[in-house]
């Protein structure tokens, strides 16, 4: 006759216990979710440190004006993805996460958009490029301090802020005109650099679309040329900075520096 295995059977036993006990745990916790309704609107805005293009009640009267129902609505009933999709269209946000828990607490994590470079084309219309090289409006409540471009920009901003700076630069037809890639590039680089950053506050385009510096230090112009090997020329412009008019204490006297020829930097005195 077979011996029977109490110690299994135990253990069988105990897992099977287990297991109901886990499922009717988590039957009572969605039952209890269903009844659940949203008390706590909990919003975080990120990336404040510079920019303060939103806020915690910017957000809330952002789906006050929707006329969405958040607050004394059943969880069950709360449509968290089409209020996290409505919040990531908002201008001013680059990223928006939205939860709920049975404690009746919606929490909103946002992450505001951080622009790099301030447009203004020709038609006198004005926008920003962000760090994620995408188009973003102009802001009633805050104005961000970045470098401005200006001069021969045609782009304007309701044909172009559907698709970033990266796919208009891919695009041929786009990219025939745009500088708005040049600029992008450019921009990006100058930010990255804590000198550069520090002296150069505006891009000018030229009717050739070639590029102009002008920095916050001296009274003088910096002929860049094309964006091509910008790393390079601006290498050497920092160099010229430093070992250059540092020495001569030359920061007003060239009306113009040129570095868009190959290993030259052209200066023309006032």
């Amino acid at each position: 006759m077979k011996k029977i295995n109490f110690r299994k059977i135990l253990i069988i036993v105990l897992w099977i216990i287990g297991l109901s006990g886990l499922l009717a745990s988590l039957a009572f916790a969605t039952s209890k979710e269903k009844n659940v309704v949203a008390e706590n609107l909990l919003v975080s805005v990120n990336n404040t440190e510079v920019n303060t293009f939103i806020d915690e009640e910017d957000v809330k009267e952002f789906f006050k004006e929707r006329n969405d129902s958040i607050l004394n609505t059943s969880l069950k009933n709360i449509d968290v993805n089409g209020l996290e999709k409505a919040l990531n269209s908002h201008p001013a946000v680059e990223n928006a996460d939205i939860a709920v828990d049975v404690n009746g607490d919606v929490t909103m994590n946002v992450t505001q958009r951080t622009p790099l470079v301030r447009v203004m084309n020709m038609d006198g219309e004005s926008y920003y490029i962000d760090t994620k090289s995408k188009l973003m409006p102009l802001s009633d409540k805050f104005t961000a301090r970045v470098i401005i471009a200006t001069g021969f920009i045609v782009e304007p901003y309701a044909t172009r802020y559907q698709v970033s700076v990266d796919a208009i630069s891919k695009n041929e037809k786009f990219a025939a005109i745009s500088v708005l890639d040049d600029i992008y590039n450019i921009s990006t680089y100058i930010a990255k650099d804590s000198v550069l950053a520090s002296l150069i506050h505006q891009i000018n385009v030229t009717p050739d679309k070639e590029l102009e510096l002008y920095p916050s230090i001296g009274n003088h112009k910096i002929v860049f040329g094309d964006a091509k090997d910008f790393e390079e020329k601006f290498e050497k412009l920092k160099t010229f900075y430093t070992e250059g008019l540092n020495k001569t204490d030359g920061w007003n006297k060239y009306s113009t520096i040129n570095i868009k020829y190959k290993n030259q930097v052209v200066c023309t005195k006032k």
